[in-house]
């Protein structure tokens, strides 16, 4: 098990990078986690779910009863989802695997209505997956980056819902990933910070429109979690002790934050819960 409190030394990966890199290794695949059927018989769509805060919740959910299927982007995550299968297997559960590319609208819809046939019906979407840029000046984000971050990060979510409620029934769940960065922003990662914004409001908005289907949308933003998104993205020296500015003093582990998305997830933990977003930062506050 990792150290909880260790904190990482400069590291750099090539994107979207590897768990199997990272120094030290990330806590994401739930060991201690005892699950007691909260998630029975549901299924489950999570994008972004090789590695990580999404293969955490994989593994989370399938302890909870659901079958998953999972989408992730890229030839070098290819280990990183074979192994989410396995921990999601090893709990006698359906882990289906999905590279695409979710910046494009037929693949949304592709995915969703392939993972419906796949699982027998949806329940549960997840949508996890993003991508960031750091830049130094905000004159450096280009407008390819800017139109790339908002397809990945706010298009694809859009896409991706829409295309869900044909298949989702009354009592469903969507859970959306947004940002503590779209909370407070952040000067180095300006077009990500504003998806983010835009996620957390996407979230509010469709828990109104949705409430009256029986749908519930609920976001979880997360502060500084030790995930292959920091050293693929990020420069050495950001890297280096990363999550110490919080009031905590430390990053989190994707174990860590998995259970909130349990928690939106579960009618029974969350029935009356929509439009919520819970920001587990590590101490940080953010007034109004």
């Amino acid at each position: 098990m990792a150290d909880q409190n260790s904190t990482p030394p400069p590291q750099q990966q090539t994107p979207p990078g590897s768990s199997e890199a990272m120094v030290p290794a990330p806590r994401d695949e739930m060991a201690d986690y005892r699950g007691r059927g909260l998630l029975e018989g549901k299924r489950a769509l999570i994008t972004g779910g090789d590695s990580g805060i999404g293969r955490a919740v994989a593994v989370a959910f399938a302890k909870e009863g659901a079958d998953v299927a999972i989408a992730y982007y890229a030839d070098l995550e290819d280990s990183d989802a074979e192994h989410t299968a396995e921990l999601v297997r090893a709990q006698q559960r359906r882990c289906e695997l999905h590279k695409t590319d979710l910046g494009s609208e037929a693949a949304c819809q592709e995915l969703v209505d392939g993972v419906a046939d796949e699982l027998g019906g949806l329940d549960l979407l997840v949508n996890h997956a993003g991508t960031q840029a750091p830049v130094e000046e905000f004159v450096d984000t280009t407008t390819e980056q800017f139109d790339r971050t908002f397809k990945v990060n706010v298009y694809a979510p859009f896409w991706l819902i829409r295309a869900a409620l044909a298949h989702l029934p009354r009592g469903s769940a969507i859970v959306n990933t947004g940002s503590v960065n779209g909370l407070r922003g952040n000067k180095t990662l300006i077009d990500y910070a504003a998806s983010k914004g835009a996620v957390h409001v996407l979230t509010m908005s469709l828990a109104q429109s949705l409430a009256q289907q029986g749908i519930r949308v609920n976001c979880v933003a997360p502060g500084p979690v030790w995930t292959p998104l920091i050293p693929a993205t990020l420069p050495e020296s950001s890297v280096e002790g990363f999550g110490e500015h919080v009031p905590m003093g430390r990053m989190a582990h994707p174990d860590e934050i998995a259970p909130s998305y349990v928690f939106f997830a579960a009618e029974q933990l969350s029935s009356y819960y929509t439009g919520e977003v819970l920001a587990p930062v590590g101490g940080e506050t953010h007034p109004g």
